[in-house]
């Protein structure tokens, strides 16, 4: 059956349909990373709405090389500027700019896109191992289970993610809020619709995202609260590229091995995501380096790691997307909207009903990490060309993508108001620093979790024992409570550690 899966997943990818999309996607994806401030959310929130005429496969083939591409050219700015082209680029913008203004700019830059697309290709592989493994293991599933994966899977969110605990909390509590509007799926009744009928069906994910993520980002612009571009100060010449890169690479294997682990490892968590991987790749790199005294003063070692776990995450994020329907972040939550817009719906019985669908997305993550390492290549040579384009040129563009995206869904005017409004959440989020990835998740996952409330509610005769009176939902329960315990005593420590300061 496996080998029947395969034939027919290399079949498909053979249709040059998916060829083309995969080349323009790593384009676009390119300079989406490369414009500081843009991120390679806000270019899936544009991309979405020309995956409404695509069939599956090539629209998920166009996510997963569009943000394979942007992740990497995030590091086209912050090894030039020092300016993070993406979140996942900060962790180690200090050391890729110490060595560019050592003139290592271009070889700089070749570590980092060789270990963008071995990190990439190890969490293809961890991917493909896992995913059917643990699709297995979900079929066993209740809705009890499910209810707690849920809840874990936000708490993750909350705890993990990169804003504090409050502002995350926040954030997935409007998420929650909005996913209540419209007809319940348990109850039959209509809610905070306002008496508009487009909100029936429930908020429009689509123009929601592209107003959270894109017209936000317009709005920043215009508010002057993105930093705009500069001027390159170093130049990734005629020096050699790749060959630098290669000979790290083949000099620390188990570096290698141990980053995109952590990638992976870190990307399964939802609401973690490529920064979060970058971080931790980075501490654990200085850590484990016999000389330490040169990480945030240029060096390569804590550049190659932290590259290769951001790229490695990509992949691990659609783990639990695949495996149960749980977003691993905010693209990935865009993803699974997409599925839901082709009537496809994650979960372990996807890889029954799709399994040449799902084994061809295994193909696309190698594809569009080995289409990376040309195109990359190529970014490299063109330098801070992206970088160049004015802000008073490119976003009245964004904004006109905007604006024909919300509205090319439905052909609705009333989605490009829904999607106006999502954009002054976000400018809202940006100014109060609250998390938008969390939101994001909240909508996903707000229906699914009430519906599975209720009915484990109903099954157990309105018992709360229901919800523990299975193994498995004992030990999914007691690992929620145990992250919530964990992290009101850390945040406990930390207010009483202050008190004793003061």
């Amino acid at each position: 059956m496996g080998t029947l899966m395969w034939d027919a997943a290399g079949q498909t990818l053979l249709d040059p349909m998916i060829w083309l999309v995969v080349i323009g996607a790593a384009v676009y994806g390119v300079f989406i990373g490369a414009m500081p401030g843009l991120t390679a959310t806000m270019g899936v929130a544009l991309f979405v709405p020309l995956t409404f005429w695509m069939e599956p496969l090539p629209a998920l083939a166009g996510i997963v090389t569009m943000v394979a591409c942007a992740i990497f050219a995030g590091d086209i700015p912050t090894t030039l500027v020092r300016m993070p082209g993406t979140p996942a680029s900060a962790a180690y913008v200090a050391d890729a700019y110490a060595l560019s203004r050592q003139g290592k700019a271009a070889s700089t830059l070749g570590i980092m896109l060789w270990s963008s697309v071995m990190g990439g290709l190890f969490g293809a592989v961890v991917l493909m191992v896992s995913g059917d493994q643990l699709a297995k293991l979900a079929g066993w599933f209740s809705v009890a289970e499910y209810f707690w994966l849920y809840l874990l899977g936000l708490s993750c969110a909350v705890i993990v993610g990169g804003a504090s605990v409050s502002r995350s909390l926040l954030g997935l509590l409007i998420g929650l809020g909005f996913a209540t509007v419209g007809l319940s799926a348990v109850h039959g009744q209509a809610r905070f619709t306002l008496g508009q009928p487009e909100l029936f069906q429930g908020i429009n994910f689509i123009p929601a995202m592209i107003g959270l993520f894109g017209l936000a980002e317009v709005l920043r612009g215009a508010a002057g609260w993105s930093a705009g571009t500069k001027s390159v100060v170093a130049s990734a010449g005629g020096e050699p590229i790749l060959m630098p890169a290669i000979r790290q690479f083949v000099q620390r294997p188990a570096a290698w091995v141990r980053s995109s682990l952590i990638g992976a490892a870190v990307g399964i968590l939802p609401g973690a995501g490529a920064d979060i991987a970058s971080w931790v790749s980075a501490a654990v790199s200085k850590r484990r380096s016999r000389q330490p005294e040169l990480h945030g003063q240029g060096s390569t070692e804590c550049v190659a790691d932290a590259c290769a776990a951001n790229s490695a995450s990509l992949a691990g994020a659609w783990i639990p997307a695949l495996v149960f329907g749980i977003p691993g972040d905010s693209i990935t939550a865009i993803a699974i909207g997409v599925l839901y817009m082709k009537n496809l719906k994650p979960g372990p019985e996807i890889f029954e009903t799709q399994g040449t669908l799902v084994f061809s997305l295994y193909l696309v993550f190698i594809l569009a990490n080995l289409v990376l390492l040309p195109v990359g290549w190529l970014a490299i040579r063109v330098g801070g060309w992206a970088m160049r384009v004015p802000g008073n040129v490119l976003l009245p563009i964004i904004l006109l993508l905007c604006i024909v995206g919300a509205y090319a869904v439905s052909g609705s005017r009333f989605d490009i108001a829904l999607m106006g409004l999502f954009g002054l959440i976000g400018l809202a989020c940006e100014r109060w620093r609250v998390s938008a990835g969390a939101m994001v998740l909240g909508m996903i996952l707000g229906g699914p979790l009430e519906e599975r409330f209720v009915q484990t509610l109903v099954g157990a005769g309105g018992s709360p024992l229901g919800f523990v009176d299975r193994p498995v939902a004992a030990v999914l329960a007691t690992l929620c409570a145990g992250l919530w315990l964990r992290a009101g005593w850390v945040a406990y420590r930390g207010r009483s550690a202050r008190g004793r300061i003061t």
